[in-house]
This record gives structure tokens, sequence and C-alpha cells, in this order.
């Protein structure tokens, strides 16, 4: 007698592969399957190890991005040879990490029948926050949080919940706040993990490809968007994913000048406060501010003599309520002023108050 299950594997083997599996007995067709489980994990195991190695390739572009960054302007140091190194190390160690974590997710995912839902929480609360901070505080240096009163609460059991009055009974769930920051540099991504609140990316499909750092983005179920050609349908999808996410109360992080400048402060985009204002959320302005002298630094050796390491600074802006009769373009410009309020002037925009 063979199981059902077995039988029908069976039946597959004879058909394709002319193996004559139903007339063995069970004992004989184990035996003679193990073999083929066998090679099959061995190819998978190939496949992991040398898709694991396209690590030490893929940081270069990333590095070449971030180069073109800080030699672009003249109020900036352009990034010297061992800067240069720090940020392959940056993204090396990145998608390294989350590699891993991704592979060790993997029988979670499989026990709960491959449900993403069930791992979300672990792939970015886990894995990415442990990345970031291994990232950060061994290539960039030490990240401080000013504001942080004015986080919202983060998420409990799934939802942000309202109390109500003074008899505190739960209501209705509130939507999650939009979390809006200035975009400098590579070091945002993971300097924003230092808030300690869970939150969903919006990123263009392609960083799907990118090992470790597609998986886990891909196993905490963030948002992917088609950038370029027919993506009419993409953004649609993604204003409904957005609305969706916020709503059951999980925030979005968008930075809305959609390009990393430095020495530049490009106008934001719509996107960000068209979900806020869309559904009704708060949007919590951040201000990054990176130091000039982020990546050309001896650290983390310069701590072997005492030296210290001008920090990373996240300046988180009490929230901006929204309603469905807020004015999208007055909100722009209130974000966009306070989140500049606090950092400093490079550039364009120093050299024309001089001039004036």
């Amino acid at each position: 007698y063979h199981p059902p299950h077995v039988n029908q594997a069976a039946c597959i083997c004879e058909a394709v592969f002319n193996w004559p599996l139903l007339t063995l007995s069970f004992p004989k067709m184990i035996e003679h399957i193990q073999p083929m489980i066998t090679t099959a994990a061995i190819y998978v195991l190939r496949a992991v190890f040398f898709y694991g190695l396209t690590i030490l390739i893929v940081p270069l572009p990333a590095l070449y991005q971030e180069y073109r960054i800080w030699s672009g302007s003249p109020h900036l140091p352009p990034l010297s040879p061992l800067g240069c190194f720090k940020v392959y190390m940056l993204n090396f160690i990145w998608m390294g990490v989350t590699y891993l974590g991704a592979l060790a997710l993997i029988p979670k995912w499989a026990l709960y029948g491959f449900d993403r839902g069930a791992i979300e929480r672990d792939a970015h609360c886990l894995v990415e926050r442990i990345a970031a901070i291994i990232c950060i505080s061994t290539v960039v240096g030490p990240v401080v949080v000013r504001g942080s009163e004015n986080l919202p609460p983060d998420i409990v059991g799934g939802s942000l919940s309202s109390l109500s009055g003074s008899g505190g009974e739960p209501t209705e769930p509130s939507p999650a706040p939009v979390y809006i920051a200035n975009h400098a540099s590579q070091i945002d991504v993971g300097a924003v993990y230092y808030l300690f609140r869970r939150f969903k990316w919006i990123a263009k499909k392609s960083v799907l490809f990118l090992p470790g750092v597609g998986q886990i983005m891909y196993l905490g179920s963030h948002l992917m968007i088609q950038r370029k050609g027919k993506n009419r349908g993409s953004i649609a999808n993604l204003y409904e994913k957005s609305k969706e996410a916020v709503e059951g109360g999980v925030p979005m992080f968008i930075f809305p000048q959609g390009t990393r400048r430095m020495a530049e402060r490009l106008p934001f985009k719509d996107g960000a406060f068209n979900i806020a204002v869309e559904s009704g959320c708060p949007v919590v302005p951040i201000s990054i501010e990176i130091p000039k002298g982020a990546w050309n630094g001896w650290y983390p050796l310069s701590m072997l003599w005492g030296a210290k390491k001008e920090p990373v600074i996240l300046t988180v802006h009490k929230p901006i309520k929204t309603t469905r009769d807020t004015d999208k373009e007055d909100l722009k410009k209130k974000c966009y002023d306070v989140i500049y309020s606090v950092l400093p002037e490079y550039g364009e925009e120093k050299d024309d108050k001089k001039q004036a």
C-alpha cells in the first residue's frame, strides 16, 4: 500500500522519467527516491551559494551612485578611497545580513503555508532592523534621535488604537502615520531604523533582484512600483496598497523628493501627501542630517584613540494632522519648511542667500 500523495508522486515520476516506482514496495520506493532528493538539495544549495556570491559585486553600482552624490558639488568633500571602501562595506554588510536573515525565515514561512503575513514583522523588526544597526554602527557612526516624544506609538497587535476620553475604552483603530524625510545619502535608509518603529517602504521592482535586500523586502511585504514604462496601473495599485497599510495600522515611510541629493533641496512630489490626505492619516516630518565627514573619517578605528565621531541626527517633528479636505500644496510646503528648518544649508541655496 502506498499513501495517496506517494502514489501521485510516483505516477508523475513514471510518466515523466519512466521510473516504474508503483511496482516497488514502499521501503524500496523511498530508497529509490532518496538519491533524487539528495541531488536536488545539492543543486539548491549550490544555487543559494553562488547567488550569495553576487553580494561581492552588486554593491559596486551603489558605490558609484554615492560617489556621484558627494563628488557632484564643490560644497561637499568628495569620497576618499577609504570613504569608497566604507560605502562598499555598508552595502556588502546590508546584503549579507539580510540574505542570511531571509534564508533563516524560509522555514517559518513554509510552516505557515508560505503566508507572508506570518513573517512580515520578523522580516522588518528583526532582520531589517538588525542589518541596519550593524551597518550604521560599524561603518558610519552613532545616530542621535531628537524629538522622539513626537513619534506615534508603535504597532501593537497589528494596528494602532486610539483611547477615548477618561475611560480609556479602545475605539476603532486609527490610521497609521506617513513618515516623510529628506533623502541625502544611502545612510538615510539605515539611520531611520533607529526610530524603532515598524513601517513599509516603497521601492522600485528591480530591488527584488538584489541579493538579500530583495528577498527580505518581499518577505516583509514592502510595496514595489514599476518606475519606468507603462506604470499607470502600478501607481494606482501603489496608492491602494498604501492606503490599506495605513488604515490597517502599518505606517509608510517615504522620501518625497524621490532622488538622493546632499547639496540640493529638491521639491517634494505628491505621492506621500496623496496617501495621507486620502487616508486622513497624520504626516510625521523627519529631518535627517548627515555630517560631511560621514564617510571619509577613520571610524570605527578612531574609537581606539578616543576620537569622537560626529553623529547622524534624526529630528522628529510634531505630527501634522490631515483630513480629506486638507490642501495638498499647503501640506507639502509646510512639511518642506519644517524638515529643512533644522538642516544646514549647502550648495545653491546658500549661494543664493549670499548673493541676496
